[in-house]
């Protein structure tokens, strides 16, 4: 039976992760409202601002801008992302985004599937200006306690 209930997260319920660059918010997830198939989030980038270069071996990303303008390297491809553009990003593939305007640039990011275990969902290529390497955010995997996810091996 399944026990998932809906659940409205506000983005001030969230903290920010800053870790990989811009400001990471990660509202509808595995711990905060039992999602079991993936997890959604907001970046805020200001302007000059970047999220470093990653990739996520088992989920695809799917991004949408709602302001700003952006730009996105896909592997070694670069491309100009604006607000009301959408991006389906492959597993596997290394992606970085880069706040070329002259505003804040805010994008919507989700996730699917979620990785076997959370240490495998995203593979950091290349580390912020100033930061050492970056982990799991524990707003979305917490202590290594998951959730039940059907279909998916622990």
């Amino acid at each position: 039976m399944d026990t998932t209930r809906p659940r409205i997260v506000d983005i001030s319920e969230t903290e920010p992760n800053r870790r990989r660059g811009g400001d990471l918010r990660t509202l509808l997830t595995p711990l905060t409202v039992g999602s079991t198939s993936g997890f959604m989030g907001l970046a805020i980038m200001q302007p000059g601002e970047r999220i470093s270069e990653h990739y996520h071996p088992y989920s695809e990303e799917f991004v949408f801008v709602v302001q700003g303008e952006l730009e996105v390297d896909l592997d070694d491809d670069t491309r100009p992302l604006r607000a009301d553009q959408g991006l389906m990003i492959p597993i596997g593939m290394r992606h970085r985004f880069r706040n070329v305007g002259d505003l804040e640039a805010r994008m919507v990011f989700h996730l699917a599937p979620l990785a076997p275990k959370p240490s495998l969902g995203h593979v950091d290529t290349e580390t912020s200006a100033g930061e050492g390497a970056a982990g799991p955010h524990p707003a979305v995997h917490g202590d290594g306690a998951q959730p039940e996810r059907r279909g998916v091996p622990s």
